[in-house]
């Protein structure tokens, strides 16, 4: 697939602010010790709903026709992007009422927790749903895998934490827990990615052109000459290929450059004076960052549409 970078921004963008809402929501559920006074409330809900804001808006810049956008949320009972849209949209009442509750000092109370513990799950409930926009897609074998959503929640949930650590860290409240956890999230992110990356690589190739036409019983089926004399959309979007080379290059630089340099970054925190660990929290958010871009990136790239088998391609 021809990776869309408003999609890549989304996804990155807001899978790390509701990764950071989800822990601010589970934060005030289970007595998480958050820096007095409304700055840090301010700048923690400006970050979370800043980046999914951004990221929400960004999708619309695939669409043909933004303006009709509005129509998706009409389709919840069968399309799972019409669910991510009224999760999405959702997601912001009980978040507000969050931070409202918080800002005018309610902090601590039953309310408080209950509307912190539904922003979190709403959180939650509107990542798995972008990763089943994908994971759903049957003609998309890359896609139409069982660890597609859990990877979404995962890495959004990894960025999540990075972004926790570095704001209290920030505060002066920083915690040797809070970026533990941090780099747990790192190392789970890193290795659900790699189990995936080997699943699809040892996966069968078994679909031909025979399959596609259903003309494979009557024998073998070959291709007399090219449908189109210029390609057109469906190949340019539906049948971009990245080199099996340059994905393996990709693939370590996700992992090394991206997770590994995020968890290093993390590490030294506590190896080095107390007041370098902001910056270090920094780069880390910095390095996480690009690892899901790449990530995302090769996600799409990486994917082989079954229609391309109408185009030459041998096996799908």
């Amino acid at each position: 697939m021809h990776p869309a970078y408003s999609v890549i921004f989304f996804t990155t963008a807001s899978g790390a602010g509701y990764g950071l809402l989800a822990l601010l929501g589970l934060g005030a559920v289970f007595g998480v010790a958050f820096p007095q006074g409304p700055l840090f409330c301010i700048v923690a809900f400006g970050l979370s709903l800043g980046l999914i804001t951004l990221g929400l808006l960004s999708s619309t810049f695939h669409l043909g026709h933004p303006e009709r956008a509005w129509r998706a949320f009409s389709q919840w009972r069968s399309s799972w992007l019409s669910r991510e849209g009224v999760a999405a949209f959702a997601t912001y009442v009980p978040a507000g009422l969050f931070g409202v509750l918080w800002l005018a000092g309610f902090e601590g109370g039953v309310a408080w927790k209950i509307l912190g513990f539904l922003s979190a799950a709403l959180a939650v409930i509107t990542v798995w749903c972008t990763g089943m926009i994908y994971g759903c897609l049957t003609t998309i074998r890359q896609w139409n895998h069982a660890l597609v959503a859990p990877i979404y929640v995962v890495l959004s949930g990894a960025t999540g934490l990075v972004l926790f650590a570095l704001l209290m860290q920030g505060f002066g409240s920083g915690r040797a827990w809070h970026v533990g956890f941090a780099m747990a999230g790192l190392v789970a992110a890193a290795l659900i990615k790699s189990v995936y990356w080997r699943s699809i690589d040892q996966a069968p190739r078994d679909l031909t052109i025979g399959d596609a036409t259903g003309l494979g019983r009557l024998g073998k089926v070959r291709q007399l000459e090219a449908p189109h004399t210029q390609t057109n959309f469906v190949q340019r979007e539906m049948g971009y290929k990245v080199a099996r080379k340059h994905a393996r290059k990709l693939r370590l630089m996700c992992l090394l450059l991206g997770f590994g340099a995020c968890f290093v970054a993390c590490g030294l925190t506590f190896l080095l004076p107390a007041w370098t660990a902001t910056a270090w929290l920094i780069v880390a958010a910095c390095a996480a960052a690009f690892a899901v871009v790449v990530e995302r990136w090769l996600f799409f790239a990486e994917a082989e549409h079954v229609v391309n088998l109408f185009y030459g391609t041998p096996q799908a």
